[in-house]
């Protein structure tokens, strides 16, 4: 597959794409143990996800240079 994204849009891609992965699994998760799986569970899941991810988004965006500026001080260079 070739590349598509240009290099100085990878961290809003990186931010984009793990925002959508971590807020389906959670809401997926809080949409199940609120509920269980019950009739509309899959609408349920989808709303809640999408609410979520508009939240997580621009936050790992916002947070994710303050996360590695602490990581860069932490991590022991080779």
């Amino acid at each position: 597959m070739r590349p598509f994204i240009p290099r100085q849009l990878e961290h809003i891609a990186f931010g984009l794409l793990l925002s959508c992965l971590m807020s389906l699994l959670i809401s997926g998760v809080a949409t199940f143990l609120a509920t269980g799986i019950v009739p509309g569970f899959m609408w349920n899941w989808l709303t809640s996800w999408l609410s979520s991810w508009a939240i997580a988004f621009p936050t790992v965006l916002v947070v994710a240079p303050f996360v590695r500026r602490v990581l860069h001080r932490l991590v022991i260079a080779p």
